[in-house]
Protein backbone atom coordinates (compact mmCIF):
# COMPACT_ATOMS: atom_id res chain seq x y z
CA UNK A 1 0.00 0.00 0.00
CA UNK A 2 2.75 2.80 1.03
CA UNK A 3 5.01 1.60 -1.91
CA UNK A 4 1.45 2.31 -4.71
CA UNK A 5 1.06 5.69 -2.78
CA UNK A 6 4.71 6.65 -3.23
CA UNK A 7 4.35 5.61 -7.06
CA UNK A 8 1.17 7.72 -7.61
CA UNK A 9 3.09 10.98 -6.90
CA UNK A 10 6.45 10.27 -8.30
CA UNK A 11 4.56 8.62 -11.86
CA UNK A 12 2.39 11.45 -13.45
CA UNK A 13 0.58 8.55 -15.29
CA UNK A 14 0.79 5.68 -12.74
CA UNK A 15 -0.81 1.60 -13.86
CA UNK A 16 -4.43 1.71 -13.59
CA UNK A 17 -3.84 -1.54 -12.50
CA UNK A 18 -1.34 -0.61 -9.76
CA UNK A 19 -3.56 1.87 -8.40
CA UNK A 20 -7.11 -0.39 -8.92
CA UNK A 21 -10.12 0.93 -8.55
CA UNK A 22 -9.81 3.29 -5.51
CA UNK A 23 -8.33 5.87 -5.04
CA UNK A 24 -5.38 5.17 -2.31
CA UNK A 25 -4.99 7.42 0.67
CA UNK A 26 -2.04 9.94 0.48
CA UNK A 27 0.66 10.59 3.23
CA UNK A 28 0.86 13.43 5.21
CA UNK A 29 3.77 15.19 3.04
CA UNK A 30 2.10 14.71 0.02
CA UNK A 31 -0.94 16.52 1.47
CA UNK A 32 1.60 19.02 2.75
CA UNK A 33 2.95 19.84 -1.08
CA UNK A 34 -0.22 19.42 -2.90
CA UNK A 35 -1.57 22.40 -0.69
CA UNK A 36 1.69 24.33 0.05
CA UNK A 37 0.83 26.89 -2.99
CA UNK A 38 -1.86 27.63 -1.06
CA UNK A 39 0.52 29.64 0.94
CA UNK A 40 1.52 31.36 -1.49
CA UNK A 41 -2.14 32.35 -3.10
CA UNK A 42 -3.19 33.80 0.87
CA UNK A 43 0.04 36.44 0.72
CA UNK A 44 -1.91 37.85 -2.20
CA UNK A 45 -5.38 37.84 -0.71
CA UNK A 46 -4.35 39.30 3.10
CA UNK A 47 -2.10 41.72 1.55
CA UNK A 48 -4.82 43.24 -0.71
CA UNK A 49 -7.82 42.49 2.32
CA UNK A 50 -5.74 44.49 5.13
CA UNK A 51 -3.49 46.95 2.74
CA UNK A 52 -6.29 48.10 -0.46
CA UNK A 53 -8.81 49.89 1.62
CA UNK A 54 -5.45 51.60 3.21
CA UNK A 55 -4.70 52.37 -0.45
CA UNK A 56 -7.52 53.93 -1.58
CA UNK A 57 -8.47 56.47 1.10
CA UNK A 58 -4.52 57.34 0.83
CA UNK A 59 -6.11 58.09 -3.34
CA UNK A 60 -8.82 59.90 -1.68
CA UNK A 61 -11.57 57.34 -1.32
CA UNK A 62 -14.05 57.98 0.91
CA UNK A 63 -17.13 55.49 3.34
CA UNK A 64 -19.55 55.63 0.33
CA UNK A 65 -17.53 54.90 -2.59
CA UNK A 66 -15.07 52.64 -1.44
CA UNK A 67 -17.36 49.47 -0.90
CA UNK A 68 -17.96 50.21 -4.78
CA UNK A 69 -14.43 50.69 -5.60
CA UNK A 70 -14.19 46.91 -3.61
CA UNK A 71 -16.45 45.70 -6.05
CA UNK A 72 -14.41 44.73 -9.02
CA UNK A 73 -13.15 42.33 -6.72
CA UNK A 74 -16.57 40.29 -6.34
CA UNK A 75 -17.67 40.43 -9.99
CA UNK A 76 -14.56 39.17 -11.17
CA UNK A 77 -14.59 36.23 -9.28
CA UNK A 78 -18.46 35.74 -9.96
CA UNK A 79 -17.06 35.85 -14.43
CA UNK A 80 -13.99 33.81 -13.69
CA UNK A 81 -14.30 31.17 -11.30
CA UNK A 82 -16.84 29.38 -13.32
CA UNK A 83 -15.20 29.77 -16.48
CA UNK A 84 -11.46 28.48 -14.96
CA UNK A 85 -13.59 26.11 -13.37
CA UNK A 86 -15.39 24.83 -16.48
CA UNK A 87 -11.98 24.41 -18.91
CA UNK A 88 -9.65 23.46 -15.66
CA UNK A 89 -11.91 20.67 -15.45
CA UNK A 90 -11.29 20.06 -19.58
CA UNK A 91 -7.57 20.39 -19.51
CA UNK A 92 -4.99 17.90 -19.73
CA UNK A 93 -1.20 18.87 -20.80
CA UNK A 94 2.19 18.59 -20.23
CA UNK A 95 1.20 20.05 -16.69
CA UNK A 96 -1.44 18.22 -15.82
CA UNK A 97 -5.38 19.51 -14.91
CA UNK A 98 -5.21 22.18 -13.03
CA UNK A 99 -1.53 22.77 -12.29
CA UNK A 100 -1.51 25.23 -15.57
CA UNK A 101 -3.79 27.43 -14.21
CA UNK A 102 -1.98 27.26 -10.77
CA UNK A 103 1.17 28.58 -12.49
CA UNK A 104 -0.21 31.21 -15.00
CA UNK A 105 -2.16 32.63 -12.71
CA UNK A 106 0.57 33.14 -10.01
CA UNK A 107 2.55 34.81 -12.27
CA UNK A 108 0.36 37.33 -13.34
CA UNK A 109 -1.18 38.01 -9.73
CA UNK A 110 2.43 38.71 -8.52
CA UNK A 111 3.05 41.24 -11.62
CA UNK A 112 0.11 42.75 -10.50
CA UNK A 113 1.19 43.03 -6.55
CA UNK A 114 4.36 44.45 -7.91
CA UNK A 115 2.17 47.08 -9.50
CA UNK A 116 -0.67 48.28 -7.02
CA UNK A 117 1.10 50.06 -4.26
CA UNK A 118 2.72 52.69 -6.94
CA UNK A 119 -0.95 52.78 -8.63
CA UNK A 120 -0.96 56.75 -9.49
CA UNK A 121 -4.73 58.01 -8.89
CA UNK A 122 -7.53 55.88 -7.44
CA UNK A 123 -8.98 55.16 -10.26
CA UNK A 124 -5.71 53.18 -11.48
CA UNK A 125 -5.34 51.30 -7.95
CA UNK A 126 -9.63 49.88 -8.93
CA UNK A 127 -8.19 48.51 -11.71
CA UNK A 128 -5.22 46.92 -10.71
CA UNK A 129 -7.39 45.24 -7.92
CA UNK A 130 -9.61 44.01 -10.74
CA UNK A 131 -6.51 42.38 -12.40
CA UNK A 132 -5.04 41.46 -9.09
CA UNK A 133 -7.97 39.51 -7.70
CA UNK A 134 -8.94 37.83 -11.36
CA UNK A 135 -5.84 36.58 -11.52
CA UNK A 136 -5.73 35.21 -8.06
CA UNK A 137 -8.39 33.62 -8.74
CA UNK A 138 -7.63 32.14 -11.78
CA UNK A 139 -5.09 30.60 -9.25
CA UNK A 140 -7.00 29.52 -6.69
CA UNK A 141 -10.23 28.51 -7.95
CA UNK A 142 -8.48 24.93 -9.51
CA UNK A 143 -7.16 24.26 -6.15
CA UNK A 144 -9.93 23.44 -4.32
CA UNK A 145 -10.95 20.94 -7.24
CA UNK A 146 -7.76 19.75 -6.67
CA UNK A 147 -8.52 18.26 -3.41
CA UNK A 148 -11.56 16.11 -4.83
CA UNK A 149 -9.44 14.89 -7.52
CA UNK A 150 -6.54 13.83 -5.73
CA UNK A 151 -8.17 12.83 -2.18
CA UNK A 152 -10.31 10.16 -1.38
CA UNK A 153 -13.39 10.91 0.23
CA UNK A 154 -12.37 10.15 3.76
CA UNK A 155 -9.28 12.25 3.56
CA UNK A 156 -10.74 15.20 1.94
CA UNK A 157 -11.86 17.34 5.40
CA UNK A 158 -7.95 17.11 6.06
CA UNK A 159 -7.17 18.29 3.09
CA UNK A 160 -9.58 21.24 3.12
CA UNK A 161 -8.09 21.54 6.30
CA UNK A 162 -4.80 21.60 5.48
CA UNK A 163 -5.26 24.22 2.85
CA UNK A 164 -6.98 26.26 5.77
CA UNK A 165 -3.52 25.93 7.69
CA UNK A 166 -1.43 26.73 4.81
CA UNK A 167 -3.92 29.79 4.28
CA UNK A 168 -3.63 31.12 8.09
CA UNK A 169 -0.28 31.21 7.52
CA UNK A 170 0.49 32.74 4.67
CA UNK A 171 -2.03 35.33 5.80
CA UNK A 172 -0.29 35.91 9.47
CA UNK A 173 2.79 37.04 7.67
CA UNK A 174 1.24 38.85 5.21
CA UNK A 175 -1.41 41.11 7.00
CA UNK A 176 1.10 42.10 9.45
CA UNK A 177 3.90 42.76 6.84
CA UNK A 178 3.56 46.78 6.40
CA UNK A 179 3.68 46.29 10.60
CA UNK A 180 6.52 44.47 10.29
CA UNK A 181 8.40 46.72 7.61
CA UNK A 182 8.19 49.94 10.52
CA UNK A 183 8.85 48.27 13.65
CA UNK A 184 11.54 45.43 12.49
CA UNK A 185 13.40 47.11 9.93
CA UNK A 186 12.75 50.80 10.32
CA UNK A 187 10.98 51.51 6.81
CA UNK A 188 8.83 54.43 7.20
CA UNK A 189 4.69 54.10 7.51
CA UNK A 190 4.00 57.32 6.99
CA UNK A 191 4.10 59.25 3.50
CA UNK A 192 3.18 63.04 2.01
CA UNK A 193 -0.78 62.66 1.19
CA UNK A 194 -1.60 61.25 -1.69
CA UNK A 195 1.72 58.75 -1.08
CA UNK A 196 1.34 55.34 -0.37
CA UNK A 197 4.32 54.24 2.54
CA UNK A 198 7.58 52.76 1.72
CA UNK A 199 6.64 49.63 4.08
CA UNK A 200 3.04 48.92 2.27
CA UNK A 201 4.97 49.48 -1.28
CA UNK A 202 7.81 46.64 0.17
CA UNK A 203 5.68 44.35 1.49
CA UNK A 204 3.66 44.02 -1.67
CA UNK A 205 6.70 43.70 -2.90
CA UNK A 206 7.89 40.77 -0.79
CA UNK A 207 4.33 39.55 -1.21
CA UNK A 208 4.51 39.16 -5.22
CA UNK A 209 7.61 36.69 -4.86
CA UNK A 210 6.03 34.65 -2.07
CA UNK A 211 3.30 33.81 -4.13
CA UNK A 212 5.16 32.68 -7.36
CA UNK A 213 7.42 30.61 -5.41
CA UNK A 214 5.33 28.84 -3.50
CA UNK A 215 2.77 27.98 -6.41
CA UNK A 216 5.70 26.51 -8.19
CA UNK A 217 6.48 24.18 -4.82
CA UNK A 218 3.22 22.54 -5.55
CA UNK A 219 3.49 22.55 -9.39
CA UNK A 220 6.52 20.71 -9.60
CA UNK A 221 6.14 18.29 -6.24
CA UNK A 222 2.83 17.25 -7.36
CA UNK A 223 1.97 15.06 -9.97
CA UNK A 224 -1.78 14.65 -11.16
CA UNK A 225 -4.06 11.22 -12.20
CA UNK A 226 -5.02 11.70 -15.82
CA UNK A 227 -8.52 11.85 -16.79
CA UNK A 228 -8.83 8.01 -17.52
CA UNK A 229 -7.00 7.13 -13.86
CA UNK A 230 -9.89 9.40 -12.42
CA UNK A 231 -12.82 7.57 -14.37
CA UNK A 232 -11.51 4.13 -12.78
CA UNK A 233 -11.55 5.53 -9.31
CA UNK A 234 -15.14 4.31 -7.99
CA UNK A 235 -14.90 6.97 -5.41
CA UNK A 236 -14.48 9.44 -8.22
CA UNK A 237 -18.40 9.29 -8.96
CA UNK A 238 -21.24 10.73 -6.95
CA UNK A 239 -23.14 8.50 -3.86
CA UNK A 240 -26.62 7.31 -4.63
CA UNK A 241 -28.00 10.33 -2.66
CA UNK A 242 -26.16 13.03 -4.71
CA UNK A 243 -26.58 10.83 -8.13
CA UNK A 244 -30.66 11.40 -7.31
CA UNK A 245 -29.64 15.18 -6.39
CA UNK A 246 -28.23 15.43 -9.72
CA UNK A 247 -31.30 15.06 -11.80
CA UNK A 248 -31.49 17.50 -14.77
CA UNK A 249 -34.76 20.10 -14.24
CA UNK A 250 -36.32 19.40 -17.44
CA UNK A 251 -39.41 21.83 -16.67
CA UNK A 252 -38.50 24.74 -18.64
CA UNK A 253 -41.79 26.80 -16.53
CA UNK A 254 -40.04 26.82 -13.72
CA UNK A 255 -36.86 28.49 -15.17
CA UNK A 256 -38.92 31.13 -16.98
CA UNK A 257 -41.38 31.78 -13.27
CA UNK A 258 -38.35 32.40 -11.30
CA UNK A 259 -36.75 34.39 -13.76
CA UNK A 260 -39.66 36.80 -14.52
CA UNK A 261 -39.95 37.01 -10.83
CA UNK A 262 -36.06 38.12 -10.32
CA UNK A 263 -36.43 40.37 -13.53
CA UNK A 264 -39.77 42.00 -11.93
CA UNK A 265 -37.72 42.45 -8.38
CA UNK A 266 -34.53 44.13 -10.38
CA UNK A 267 -37.35 46.30 -12.07
CA UNK A 268 -39.56 47.38 -9.03
CA UNK A 269 -35.98 48.24 -6.87
CA UNK A 270 -34.65 50.30 -9.47
CA UNK A 271 -37.92 52.41 -10.16
CA UNK A 272 -37.68 52.57 -6.24
CA UNK A 273 -34.36 53.87 -6.29
CA UNK A 274 -35.07 56.26 -8.84
CA UNK A 275 -37.73 57.94 -7.64
CA UNK A 276 -35.69 58.21 -4.65
CA UNK A 277 -32.57 58.85 -5.62
CA UNK A 278 -31.90 61.67 -2.98
CA UNK A 279 -32.96 59.96 -0.39
CA UNK A 280 -31.03 56.72 -1.21
CA UNK A 281 -27.82 56.04 -2.37
CA UNK A 282 -26.82 55.43 -6.23
CA UNK A 283 -25.14 52.52 -5.50
CA UNK A 284 -28.30 50.44 -4.88
CA UNK A 285 -28.56 50.47 -8.10
CA UNK A 286 -25.69 47.91 -8.81
CA UNK A 287 -28.34 45.53 -6.19
CA UNK A 288 -31.19 46.25 -8.91
CA UNK A 289 -28.72 45.19 -11.46
CA UNK A 290 -28.06 42.42 -9.77
CA UNK A 291 -31.32 40.75 -9.59
CA UNK A 292 -32.35 41.74 -12.83
CA UNK A 293 -29.75 39.97 -14.50
CA UNK A 294 -29.88 36.99 -12.18
CA UNK A 295 -34.03 36.89 -13.76
CA UNK A 296 -32.17 37.50 -17.20
CA UNK A 297 -29.61 34.21 -16.55
CA UNK A 298 -32.51 31.74 -15.87
CA UNK A 299 -34.66 32.91 -18.71
CA UNK A 300 -31.71 32.33 -21.18
CA UNK A 301 -31.59 28.59 -19.14
CA UNK A 302 -35.53 27.98 -19.64
CA UNK A 303 -34.44 28.58 -23.27
CA UNK A 304 -31.39 26.57 -23.43
CA UNK A 305 -33.18 23.82 -21.74
CA UNK A 306 -36.08 24.03 -24.21
CA UNK A 307 -33.69 23.74 -27.23
CA UNK A 308 -31.77 21.08 -25.27
CA UNK A 309 -28.51 22.66 -25.41
CA UNK A 310 -27.13 21.81 -22.28
CA UNK A 311 -24.65 19.50 -23.73
CA UNK A 312 -21.19 21.79 -23.35
CA UNK A 313 -19.92 24.76 -22.84
CA UNK A 314 -21.41 28.03 -21.76
CA UNK A 315 -24.76 25.77 -21.82
CA UNK A 316 -23.33 23.08 -19.55
CA UNK A 317 -22.39 25.64 -17.16
CA UNK A 318 -25.58 27.45 -16.89
CA UNK A 319 -27.40 24.45 -16.88
CA UNK A 320 -25.19 23.25 -13.75
CA UNK A 321 -25.81 26.41 -12.24
CA UNK A 322 -29.77 25.88 -11.81
CA UNK A 323 -29.43 22.27 -11.27
CA UNK A 324 -27.44 22.36 -8.56
CA UNK A 325 -27.14 19.33 -5.89
CA UNK A 326 -29.36 19.56 -2.79
CA UNK A 327 -26.40 20.37 -0.05
CA UNK A 328 -24.91 22.78 -2.85
CA UNK A 329 -27.97 25.18 -2.45
CA UNK A 330 -28.23 24.47 0.97
CA UNK A 331 -24.46 25.35 1.63
CA UNK A 332 -25.09 28.16 -0.77
CA UNK A 333 -27.38 30.27 1.23
CA UNK A 334 -24.52 29.22 4.74
CA UNK A 335 -22.17 30.49 2.26
CA UNK A 336 -24.10 33.74 1.63
CA UNK A 337 -24.42 34.75 5.22
CA UNK A 338 -21.12 33.95 5.97
CA UNK A 339 -19.03 35.90 3.43
CA UNK A 340 -21.19 39.28 3.71
CA UNK A 341 -19.02 39.89 7.61
CA UNK A 342 -15.83 38.85 6.09
CA UNK A 343 -16.36 41.26 2.98
CA UNK A 344 -17.42 44.11 5.61
CA UNK A 345 -14.54 43.19 7.53
CA UNK A 346 -11.98 43.91 4.87
CA UNK A 347 -13.83 46.97 3.23
CA UNK A 348 -14.37 48.91 6.81
CA UNK A 349 -12.14 47.41 9.61
CA UNK A 350 -9.03 49.85 8.86
CA UNK A 351 -11.97 52.74 8.67
CA UNK A 352 -13.74 51.23 11.90
CA UNK A 353 -10.46 50.71 14.13
CA UNK A 354 -9.16 54.45 13.14
CA UNK A 355 -11.98 56.35 13.57
CA UNK A 356 -13.80 54.39 16.44
CA UNK A 357 -10.27 53.63 18.38
CA UNK A 358 -7.90 56.04 17.36
CA UNK A 359 -10.55 59.00 16.48
CA UNK A 360 -8.75 59.91 13.22
CA UNK A 361 -9.33 59.95 9.60
CA UNK A 362 -6.17 61.96 8.60
CA UNK A 363 -4.81 59.28 6.24
CA UNK A 364 -1.18 61.28 6.43
CA UNK A 365 -1.05 61.44 10.20
CA UNK A 366 0.72 59.75 12.29
CA UNK A 367 -1.99 58.36 13.91
CA UNK A 368 -4.27 56.92 11.31
CA UNK A 369 -1.29 55.00 10.06
CA UNK A 370 -0.60 53.65 13.50
CA UNK A 371 -3.95 52.57 13.32
CA UNK A 372 -3.94 51.00 9.79
CA UNK A 373 -0.58 48.81 11.32
CA UNK A 374 -2.38 47.51 14.02
CA UNK A 375 -5.24 46.36 11.71
CA UNK A 376 -2.76 44.56 9.91
CA UNK A 377 -1.69 43.08 13.16
CA UNK A 378 -5.34 42.04 14.10
CA UNK A 379 -5.53 40.35 10.57
CA UNK A 380 -2.32 38.27 12.01
CA UNK A 381 -4.09 37.38 14.73
CA UNK A 382 -7.37 35.61 12.87
CA UNK A 383 -5.28 34.58 10.58
CA UNK A 384 -2.77 32.97 13.09
CA UNK A 385 -5.48 31.56 14.95
CA UNK A 386 -6.84 30.21 11.75
CA UNK A 387 -3.95 28.08 11.75
CA UNK A 388 -4.70 26.37 15.28
CA UNK A 389 -8.15 25.93 14.39
CA UNK A 390 -7.52 24.28 11.15
CA UNK A 391 -5.44 21.89 13.21
CA UNK A 392 -8.84 21.23 15.46
CA UNK A 393 -11.44 21.12 13.37
CA UNK A 394 -10.97 17.75 11.97
CA UNK A 395 -10.85 16.92 15.85
CA UNK A 396 -14.16 18.86 16.55
CA UNK A 397 -15.93 16.98 13.52
CA UNK A 398 -14.60 13.75 15.18
CA UNK A 399 -16.39 14.24 17.68
CA UNK A 400 -19.60 15.75 16.71
CA UNK A 401 -19.98 16.03 13.15
CA UNK A 402 -19.54 19.12 10.08
CA UNK A 403 -22.57 21.48 11.00
CA UNK A 404 -22.16 21.26 14.55
CA UNK A 405 -18.87 21.98 14.53
CA UNK A 406 -19.27 25.15 11.88
CA UNK A 407 -22.23 26.15 13.80
CA UNK A 408 -20.00 26.51 16.65
CA UNK A 409 -17.42 28.24 15.00
CA UNK A 410 -19.12 30.77 13.17
CA UNK A 411 -20.92 31.45 16.35
CA UNK A 412 -17.58 32.50 17.51
CA UNK A 413 -16.98 34.94 14.83
CA UNK A 414 -20.45 36.90 14.80
CA UNK A 415 -19.59 37.45 17.97
CA UNK A 416 -16.43 38.63 17.88
CA UNK A 417 -17.62 41.62 15.13
CA UNK A 418 -20.45 42.56 16.89
CA UNK A 419 -17.58 43.07 20.07
CA UNK A 420 -15.86 45.88 17.96
CA UNK A 421 -18.65 48.12 19.10
CA UNK A 422 -17.66 47.62 22.53
CA UNK A 423 -14.08 47.54 23.14
CA UNK A 424 -12.39 50.55 23.32
CA UNK A 425 -8.57 49.56 23.72
CA UNK A 426 -7.64 48.89 20.45
CA UNK A 427 -5.52 46.59 21.93
CA UNK A 428 -8.12 44.41 23.03
CA UNK A 429 -9.73 43.86 19.97
CA UNK A 430 -7.15 40.97 19.57
CA UNK A 431 -9.84 39.19 21.32
CA UNK A 432 -12.39 39.22 19.33
CA UNK A 433 -10.28 38.44 16.32
CA UNK A 434 -9.30 34.94 17.84
CA UNK A 435 -13.21 34.18 17.38
CA UNK A 436 -12.88 35.68 13.60
CA UNK A 437 -9.55 33.15 12.81
CA UNK A 438 -12.09 30.07 13.78
CA UNK A 439 -14.86 30.98 11.78
CA UNK A 440 -12.12 31.48 9.23
CA UNK A 441 -10.54 28.37 9.46
CA UNK A 442 -14.22 26.51 9.32
CA UNK A 443 -15.36 28.78 6.08
CA UNK A 444 -12.72 27.79 4.14
CA UNK A 445 -12.73 23.69 5.11
CA UNK A 446 -16.04 22.60 6.19
CA UNK A 447 -18.46 23.45 3.54
CA UNK A 448 -15.92 22.20 0.84
CA UNK A 449 -15.59 18.91 2.72
CA UNK A 450 -19.59 18.80 2.69
CA UNK A 451 -19.54 19.79 -0.86
CA UNK A 452 -16.96 17.71 -2.29
CA UNK A 453 -18.66 14.77 -1.29
CA UNK A 454 -21.90 15.24 -2.75
CA UNK A 455 -20.11 15.85 -6.41
CA UNK A 456 -19.08 13.59 -9.34
CA UNK A 457 -15.49 14.05 -10.41
CA UNK A 458 -16.16 14.95 -14.10
CA UNK A 459 -18.03 18.39 -12.81
CA UNK A 460 -15.78 19.04 -9.59
CA UNK A 461 -14.24 22.47 -11.07
CA UNK A 462 -17.29 23.58 -12.58
CA UNK A 463 -19.56 23.22 -9.60
CA UNK A 464 -16.52 24.47 -7.30
CA UNK A 465 -16.25 27.55 -9.66
CA UNK A 466 -19.81 27.95 -9.13
CA UNK A 467 -20.21 27.66 -5.85
CA UNK A 468 -17.93 30.45 -5.53
CA UNK A 469 -21.06 32.74 -7.35
CA UNK A 470 -22.47 32.34 -3.31
CA UNK A 471 -18.79 33.80 -1.98
CA UNK A 472 -18.95 36.79 -4.34
CA UNK A 473 -22.56 37.28 -4.75
CA UNK A 474 -23.08 38.75 -1.01
CA UNK A 475 -20.07 40.77 -1.42
CA UNK A 476 -21.67 42.39 -4.28
CA UNK A 477 -24.48 42.96 -1.97
CA UNK A 478 -21.92 44.84 0.75
CA UNK A 479 -20.42 46.93 -1.82
CA UNK A 480 -23.58 47.52 -2.74
CA UNK A 481 -25.50 48.50 0.47
CA UNK A 482 -22.85 48.98 3.51
CA UNK A 483 -21.85 52.43 1.56
CA UNK A 484 -25.16 53.39 2.35
CA UNK A 485 -25.76 51.70 6.06
CA UNK A 486 -22.87 53.42 7.23
CA UNK A 487 -23.18 56.81 5.64
CA UNK A 488 -26.94 57.51 6.01
CA UNK A 489 -28.14 54.57 8.67
CA UNK A 490 -25.74 55.01 10.89
CA UNK A 491 -23.88 58.44 10.63
CA UNK A 492 -21.21 57.45 8.99
CA UNK A 493 -19.74 55.30 11.46
CA UNK A 494 -18.03 52.41 10.38
CA UNK A 495 -17.99 50.27 13.24
CA UNK A 496 -21.54 49.38 12.67
CA UNK A 497 -20.55 47.39 9.24
CA UNK A 498 -18.83 45.27 11.42
CA UNK A 499 -22.20 44.74 13.61
CA UNK A 500 -24.21 43.90 10.71
CA UNK A 501 -22.00 41.85 9.89
CA UNK A 502 -21.48 39.78 12.81
CA UNK A 503 -25.44 38.93 12.55
CA UNK A 504 -25.30 38.40 9.38
CA UNK A 505 -22.48 35.29 10.55
CA UNK A 506 -24.46 34.60 13.91
CA UNK A 507 -27.45 33.42 10.94
CA UNK A 508 -24.79 31.69 8.63
CA UNK A 509 -24.17 29.41 11.60
CA UNK A 510 -27.91 28.94 12.69
CA UNK A 511 -28.78 28.10 8.52
CA UNK A 512 -25.92 25.27 8.69
CA UNK A 513 -27.81 23.02 10.73
CA UNK A 514 -30.31 22.69 7.43
CA UNK A 515 -28.04 20.73 5.50
CA UNK A 516 -27.82 17.49 4.59
CA UNK A 517 -24.37 15.88 4.81
CA UNK A 518 -22.12 12.59 3.82
CA UNK A 519 -19.99 11.75 6.51
CA UNK A 520 -18.57 9.28 4.74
Amino acid sequence: MHSVKAANIADPKPSLKAVGKTKPELSFWQIWNMCFGFMGIQFGFALQNANVSRIFQTLGADYNNMAMLWVAAPITGLIVQPIIGYLSDNTWGKLGRRRPYFLYGAIAASLALFIMPNSPALWVAAGMLWIMDASINVSMEPFRAFVGDMLPRRQRALGYAMQSFFIGVGAVVASALPWMMTNWMGVSNTAAPGQVPESVKLAFYAGGAVFLLAVLWTVFSTKEYSPEQLDAFEDSHPAEGAQAEMKVIRSTGQYVKGGLAWLVSGVVIGIVIHWNIERLDKNLYLLAGGLMAFGVAQLIAGYMASKRHTANGFYQVIGDLFNMPLAMRQLAVVQFFSWFPLFAMWIYTTAAVTSHHYNTQDTSSVLYNQGADWVGVLFSVYNGTSILAAILIPIMVKFSNLRITHLFNLALGGVGFISFLYIDDPAYLVIPMIGVGFAWASILSVPYAILSNALPAAKMGVYMGIFNFFIVIPQILAASILGFLVTRLFDSQPVFALVVGGCSMLLAGLMTLRVNISEA
